[in-house]
């Protein structure tokens, strides 16, 4: 028994995360095979008979993806005060879907987003407006789940980026194909407990390692074991470095402002997310599992920000002004992907990390700093290889909720409601199967071919949602007068201006080369946009609406129906 023991201690990191990963995928695979369906109410919404809590546990699971696993402690490491725009806003957009959205759309009880769209504005135009809309986050959205699927591959398993993104591919559809939202739900249960045991234990073991205390939360504002508050020395680390201090703010506020609103009210108009509270039995639910989901997804976002601290402090201790030839193993490890490189540029063979971009060294991709960070603390290899299960529970889980709300719009909300009506329910469930692999193959080329890193890339699916769902789902709950004509035009005016400052300020491909911060409209980042553009969503509207015929009786009755979720 010693020996056996003894064995498996001795396994090396790639080892352990065939095992653990191996294990992993192996239950995700087995609870498919399970869940399998055969109606297109189970592939939809689960047959609208998850329980509270699993639905909880699935929900947290969908919205905590990769850029809330991998990226946003990355983010906040190397922005410090500044990123926890991220931490802010997405927080406070679950909150805000949890009670201001979630019991009303169970109310009205259909499928999917556009869905709600088409019938609250009795209009097959807005559903496909809706459907282009949904498309276009979640493809968007999925792009960077994949880029996080690669990088976990590409290190742990020794494997290409892109040769990670493909298996991510196949594991994801197979559940999501085979088992639809049923499967999905119950493999997202799974994923929960894996993604957040991954993320605790190395935080804990991290946080007693350098301050004695063995939650996160507490540790990285206490003070370090080797004396002196934690952030102060992380303050006077980024000072030495060139770099800000990393508890103060250095974007605009009314950056700060736009990117936090816009998350928050992109968050409210997220279809993967919306979908989820479908799939319970009645709205009482619906509230119970929002409310669960809310304190299973505190315990990770409350946790980023230590972890980020702990990872940028190891990291600059452990590299800054070292030789290169005695740059310890992990380093090495993480190079091989590209993700990490050191360019020598006065030839002293000393990585020099500064500020001065025309003098720094260390190239960082900020991606890898929770999934390097247990092995810059040299934590055990088991440690590090859960930590590599861990994003990929992440990614998988927010892919799945994603493909089903690709395929449920191609194959639901536009082949049955719109083209083909008559389909039977058989050819509409072997329709949103083949959309799922459509989906799939597309999303595997975004992530191979990302626009930015995790966190940004999702950024800009909030901004889009922001500015096509989420002022067509307030104003169909809670304003009677909205009409179909004000909604069409808010949404294709509203999704139009951010795709438009995307590509020019976020992709480039409207200039030469890509514009300057200085020419962002209102010193607004590409991220934040999206509170600008629901703002003219929201306006054209209301102008639209006010000049064109008002919604028919009929209407005006569901609405006041679902304004009152009773059961």
């Amino acid at each position: 028994m010693i020996n056996n023991l003894n064995l498996f201690m001795d396994l090396n990191v790639q080892e352990w995360t065939y095992l653990i990963v191996g294990i992993t995928f192996s239950i995700y695979i087995a609870i498919a095979i399970w869940s399998r369906v055969e109606t297109t109410k189970d592939f939809y919404v689960a047959g609208a008979g998850v329980s509270p809590l699993a639905n909880g546990m699935a929900t947290a699971a969908d919205w905590m993806s990769a850029a809330s696993f991998i990226s946003m402690a990355g983010i906040i490491s190397f922005a410090g005060y500044d990123g926890a725009v991220y931490l802010m806003g997405w927080t406070g957009g679950y909150v805000l879907l949890a009670l201001l959205l979630a019991p009303y759309l169970r109310k009205f009880g259909k499928f999917t987003v556009p869905d709600f769209i088409g019938d609250r504005y009795y209009s097959n135009v807005a559903r496909i407006v809706a459907v282009i809309c949904a498309l276009l986050v979640s493809f968007t959205y999925i792009a960077g789940q994949m880029r996080g699927v690669g990088i976990v591959f590409s290190r742990f398993l020794e494997v290409e980026i892109n040769t990670g993104v493909i298996i991510g591919m196949i594991i994801v559809l197979f559940y999501a194909v085979l088992g639809g939202m049923k499967g999905i739900t119950y493999t997202q249960v799974a994923q929960y407990c894996v993604l957040i045991f991954a993320f605790m234990v190395p935080a804990i073991f991290i946080s007693i390692q350098m301050t004695g205390n063995p939650i996160p939360q507490l540790g990285f504002g206490s003070e370090a074991i080797e004396g002196g508050y934690l952030l102060d020395k992380l303050d006077g680390l980024n000072e030495q470095l060139g770099f800000n201090q990393y508890t103060d703010n250095t974007k605009p506020l009314i950056d700060i402002f736009a990117i936090t609103f816009a998350l928050m009210v992109g968050t409210a108009g997220l279809p993967h997310v919306i979908i989820r509270f479908f799939t319970v039995k009645k709205v009482s639910d619906a509230r119970k599992s929002a409310g669960i989901a809310l304190l299973l997804i505190a315990v990770l976002y409350t946790t980023a920000p230590a972890v980020a601290v702990f990872a940028r402090t190891n990291m600059i201790e452990t590299l800054s002004n070292v030789e290169y030839s005695n740059v310890p193993s992990w380093f090495k490890n993480w190079e091989t992907t590209g993700l990490i490189s050191f360019d020598d540029k006065n030839l002293d063979g000393k990585i020099q990390y500064l500020a001065d971009k025309s003098t720094n060294e260390l190239i960082v991709d900020r991606d890898i700093m929770v999934l390097a960070n247990p092995e810059i603390a040299k934590l055990p290899n088991w440690v590090i290889a859960l930590v590599a299960a861990g994003g990929l529970a992440a990614a998988l889980s927010t892919a799945a909720g994603l493909l089903l709300v690709i395929s449920s719009s191609i194959s639901h909300d536009l082949l049955k409601k719109v083209i083909m009506p008559s389909i039977s329910e058989k050819e509409e469930l072997i329709a949103a199967r083949l959309s799922a692999f459509a989906a799939v193959c597309v999303a595997g080329y975004f992530g191979i071919n990302p626009p930015g890193f995790v966190a940004a890339t999702v950024a800009l699916a909030f901004g889009l949602a922001a500015a096509s769902f989420f002022p067509a789902i307030i104003l169909g709950i809670f304003y009677k007068r909205m009409n179909k004509e004000g909604a069409v035009s808010g949404m294709i005016a509203g999704t139009l201006l951010m795709l438009y400052y995307m590509i020019k300020y976020k992709l480039g491909w409207l200039d030469d080369e890509l514009p300057s911060s200085d020419q962002w409209w209102f010193k607004i980042s590409p991220e934040g946009f999206g509170t600008i553009a629901m703002f003219v969503n929201f306006i054209v509207s209301i102008i639209v609406m006010k000049f064109t015929a008002e919604p028919p009786d009929e209407i005006k009755r569901i609405v006041e129906r679902i304004r009152i979720p009773s059961e």
